[in-house]
């Protein structure tokens, strides 16, 4: 009996998949790629049964299925994704940014789920929570052991319902009791002067309302004084495609091309313009983009460089051209299938990695330099396709010490600091905080009993060095010199907390603020200490430059 019901699992799948495979002989005829897909989708079905007979030990076909799908898949690319139906709602949070629930991000740290930031204004933070408490109970559910997923699908839940939340604070167990509620994530979680006359707009995702979120910002800034603008979206994802040519109406004459989609299907192409009136199109405006800026945040930047409405600071960005579209299938299932390249004004598309063709490992192959195209922006610069957008004023990114990245990996910074919030009811203004020499040394001296070794790159190589000596039999007649090496390059981890203070205290700083100012309080601390700020300020604050990098090389 246990046999007939575990087929029975599958079986209504594979007679559909069957009839559907019979109606697709049927045009043999005309195309043998139809054919194709029919024979296969019948061996399939087939080797499913078979396995399901004769292999020795149960199997479960819905998960063997999936496995299946995904490896099918794995062969396109990264952005083509079976989503089955218990990963339904997820999805739609990510996409839109929208979900009923608590308001939080939570994440393991130290081997602990931890709350890592509660949503300014929203349930968990107006109930008490704060970043660092330890997750113990959700709804008399022990959640100690469960993962990060487990854990957030508890606390989801539908609007107006309540959870009960306990924690552990410090030698303090507390309990919350929490209405959920309808949750939007901010798109802009920090706007603001950085001086008298220029505004800046940090814009973290292109969910629903974004475009909305950031006019918003943008007339506030103008009525305070804006004149200039820096609208920053490092870091930025992408996201819903709309928002992004909201965006660019806010500084774009009314009835301009954005974007376009080009695919394999005429129902997938499609040319997006702005339809609202600018909010401001002629003040002076810079985009702060990096490697990790993508898709929806490339085509904001790659359209306002084409147009020539704003000089891009940064670096290069990620290179996401591609446009997917979600197809229903059958029992709520879904397909996040690639359907088309995007194209902005000038008619690049920004794609960098070809799929279509791979490296021995798998792996997309980027497109060559001899293979970019040039276009040109509305005044007549020269831009390239096939490598994301480049920026026209690059700044080198930001490089940390291994002991740095040490403290802050091992989570020693964010345990220091989890104490001092208990210790401390509040500090100064994210731009007038910063960390004395006083609670430097505290921190020093809470790390003597800590574990947080590395290895430098320098020590690495020199690893190497030995490493592949041995294998080569030279190391007999260099020991020597490797020894002296390493000797010299040997870390001292007490001067090294010396040599890169002002790196480390940057990284405290950041972790207390976030504490008492959420993220928008670490955005604003960064506004006189972030290099790519300092490059924006700069080239706004000088017209003559400002307008020279929006014209054509060799002309005034």
């Amino acid at each position: 009996m246990s046999k007939i019901r575990h087929q029975s699992k599958y079986i209504g799948l594979f007679v559909a998949i069957l009839l559907t495979g019979g109606l697709l002989f049927s045009f043999t005829g005309k195309n043998d790629k139809l054919f194709a897909i029919a024979k296969n989708l019948d061996i399939f079905a087939t080797l499913i049964r078979e396995l399901d007979t004769y292999y020795v030990d149960e199997i479960d076909p819905d998960h063997l299925v999936t496995v299946g799908i995904n490896a099918m898949l794995d062969e396109l690319d990264p952005y083509t994704d079976y989503i089955p139906e218990e990963e339904s709602d997820d999805f739609r949070t990510m996409t839109t940014g929208e979900y009923a629930g608590i308001g939080a991000l939570i994440g393991n740290r130290v081997g602990k789920n931890m709350i890592l930031m509660p949503y300014k204004d929203f349930p968990a933070q107006k109930s008490g929570l704060r970043i660092g408490d330890e997750l113990l109970l959700v709804d008399s559910v022990l959640v100690v052991e469960k993962t990060t997923p487990e854990i957030s699908k508890m606390l989801k839940g539908p609007a107006n319902t309540g959870v009960n939340v306990t924690v552990k604070r410090g030698p303090d167990t507390l309990s919350y009791n929490i209405t959920r509620k309808k949750i939007v994530i901010n798109n802009v979680p920090y706007y603001g002067m950085v001086n008298e006359d220029i505004g800046y707009i940090k814009l973290t995702d292109f969910t629903t309302n974004a475009g909305d979120d950031v006019r918003k910002a943008l007339v506030e800034l103008k009525s305070k004084g804006a004149e200039k603008l820096i609208l920053d979206v490092r870091d930025n994802p992408g996201g819903i495609l709309k928002e992004a040519v909201d965006i660019v109406s806010l500084f774009v004459p009314r009835g301009r091309e954005v974007v376009s989609t080009k695919g394999k299907m005429e129902s997938v192409n499609s040319y997006y313009k702005t339809s609202r009136s600018p909010v401001d199109k002629r003040m002076p405006l810079a985009v702060l983009v990096n490697e990790r800026s993508a898709s929806a945040s490339e085509i904001v930047a790659g359209a306002l460089q084409d147009y020539d409405r704003a000089v891009l600071v940064g670096r290069k960005t990620y290179g996401k051209g591609l446009v997917q579209s979600t197809i229903p299938l059958s029992y709520n299932t879904q397909v996040k299938v690639t359907t088309a390249k995007y194209y902005i004004p000038s008619g690049r598309c920004i794609q960098e990695i070809d799929y279509s063709h791979k490296d021995i490992n798998g792996n997309g192959i980027s497109v060559a330099d001899s293979l970019r195209k040039p276009f040109k922006t509305k005044s007549g610069r020269t831009v390239w396709d096939g490598a994301g957008i480049e920026p026209d004023i690059e700044v080198e990114g930001k490089s940390y010490a291994p002991i740095t990245y040490s403290l802050v990996a091992r989570s020693l910074v964010f345990e220091f600091v989890n104490e001092y919030f208990i210790e401390n009811d509040s500090i100064s203004a994210p731009r007038e905080f910063e960390v004395t020499e006083e609670l430097y040394n505290e921190f020093v001296t809470w790390l003597v009993d800590k574990e947080y070794d590395y290895t430098t790159r320098v020590e690495k190589t020199i690893e190497d060095l030995e490493k592949f000596a041995k294998e080569e039999k030279y190391f007999g007649e260099i020991k020597a010199e490797i020894d002296s090496l390493k000797k010299s390059v040997h870390h001292n981890k007490e001067q090294d907390l010396v040599t890169f203070k002002d790196e480390i205290k940057e990284a405290l700083e950041d972790e207390i603020i976030s504490r008492y100012y959420y993220e928008g309080g670490v955005v604003e601390a960064s506004l006189d200490k972030d290099e790519e700020i300092a490059r924006a300020l700069a080239v706004l604050e000088q017209e003559n430059k400002y307008t020279a990098l929006l014209e054509p090389k060799g002309e005034k």
